[in-house]
């Protein structure tokens, strides 16, 4: 007889714990820690302000009709605090969200963050005269716009596999000569309507931005010198051109090289009647316009079609892309010219919007549309999301340079290249670029 062995049957066991990785674990401290330090901030603005009354001009500029309007400023305070607690409260039980919904929760807790500094920095005037609160969208816009272009031609280069350090020498080059292109235009044909002058103005800039991204292009790609040196050398290489050809202007013949026809502002007709932001987003000029329109064509023609597709394989692997036929060079270099247009509008928003043409005008913003296109990974639209917040952090500095006594303004101006060395060190999440970025290809037969 044969006995039969019963098997027990287990117990049901626990599940066993999830194992973190580190990854993570440092990205629930770096959330904890920023969430706290915003949070200290936000309760010390409040502690601080006496009198909570401030006042807003959101609806426009100061005027006996539009006088300006008055609100108890501790509601938004207390708001920004209870949002950062929650948040807080997410992250120390490791609930914060990722992706857009954790994206959203950022920027809810940031816009709570500028309303309570608003309010601490507006409260309790000093002088006999109370500055109220402005509309910041266009100031934001104003300067956003030369940084969204920026950052297209980055992100253009960059996905073919080519680096673009050169945007600020594209920048100041556009500039030049779009104010000479369009100054030139207003002197010499004066048959034609004035609406078209910034058009040449535009033609000048743009053909500057390829003439510089054609110079990359050519050193980088057929002789194989360091992308970063060869755009190092060009931005040097913008700002002595464009400065010695202004020095060779003639004070006499200003008009005529350096006093450019200011683009028109355009009202949408409905849209620009929204109030607070329709009169701001939607009756700009043609250049904003055409910034809007360049954000999500730049992402279809790298998304949605076939040569995108051969850009987007040429910057990850070029010589896989030869072996199926696409030639990568030749689509490096559709790819580094066509963000030589962006750049080179860019460049003449500068002069087209404010004036004549400035030596160093650009400030900077070139380098900072990089880190526009780094803060973005290497995507159309979240590089020009970057490009904005970067075009809020130095609008802020002009409407805040009223409160000198109580905002230093050394550090306001020191805000937007805080948060470029915050992007370039990867402090906005684990980001990779274009697996062939900066890289050199040489076809072999």
């Amino acid at each position: 007889m044969t006995d039969v062995i019963e098997t027990p049957t287990p117990a049901a066991s626990e599940p066993e714990p999830r194992v973190r990785d580190r990854a993570d674990v440092r990205r629930q401290i770096k959330l904890i820690v920023v969430l706290a330090l915003v949070l200290l901030a936000e309760v010390w603005f409040k502690l601080e302000i006496d009198d909570p009354t401030v006042a807003h001009l959101f609806k426009g500029p100061r005027t006996k009709d539009n006088p300006p309007v008055e609100f108890d400023g501790s509601i938004v305070s207390w708001v920004a605090v209870g949002l950062t607690a929650v948040a807080l409260l997410l992250a120390v039980a490791n609930l914060y969200p990722r992706g857009w919904k954790g994206v959203l929760i950022a920027v809810v807790v940031g816009l709570g963050f500028y309303g309570a500094f608003l309010m601490w920095a507006y409260a309790d005037p000093s002088g006999a005269f109370a500055p109220a609160m402005t509309n910041p969208i266009p100031g934001t816009i104003r300067i956003a716009t030369a940084l969204v272009f920026g950052a297209l031609a980055g992100v253009l280069c960059e996905r073919a596999g080519v680096v673009n350090i050169a945007i600020e020498g594209q920048f100041i080059a556009g500039a030049f000569f779009g104010s000479v292109f369009s100054s030139f235009a207003v002197v010499s044909l004066a048959a034609i309507p004035l609406f078209w002058c910034p058009v040449f103005g535009l033609l000048g800039g743009v053909l500057a931005g390829v003439g510089v991204a054609a110079m990359l292009a050519f050193f980088s790609l057929r002789y194989h010198v360091d992308q970063v040196v060869v755009g190092v050398v060009l931005v040097a290489f913008g700002y002595g051109i464009t400065s010695f050809l202004l020095g060779q202007i003639p004070n006499d013949r200003n008009d005529q090289f350096n006093n450019p026809e200011l683009l028109q502002s355009v009202d949408i007709p409905v849209l620009h009647e929204i109030p607070y932001i329709g009169e701001a987003l939607f009756g700009q000029t043609l250049l904003v316009y055409l910034a809007y329109l360049s954000v999500p064509a730049v992402w279809f023609l790298l998304f949605q079609t076939r040569w995108g597709l051969r850009v987007r394989s040429v910057g990850e692997h070029p010589k896989a892309a030869d072996t199926v036929g696409v030639d990568p060079i030749r689509i490096r270099w559709q790819a580094v010219l066509l963000g030589g247009v962006f750049a080179g509008l860019g460049g003449a928003s500068f002069t087209l919007s404010t004036g004549a043409f400035d030596k160093e005008m650009t400030a900077g913003l070139g380098f900072i549309s990089l880190a526009a296109v780094i803060m973005g990974r290497w995507h159309p639209i979240y590089a020009a999301l970057a490009a904005v917040m970067f075009g809020f952090l130095r609008n802020l500095k002009d409407q805040l340079s009223i409160l000198d006594e109580k905002v230093p303004g050394d550090l306001l101006s020191a805000l937007p290249y805080i948060a470029t060395i915050i992007a370039v060190a990867g402090f906005v999440g684990r980001v990779r670029a274009p697996a062939a970025d900066g890289q050199p290809y040489q076809k072999t037969d």
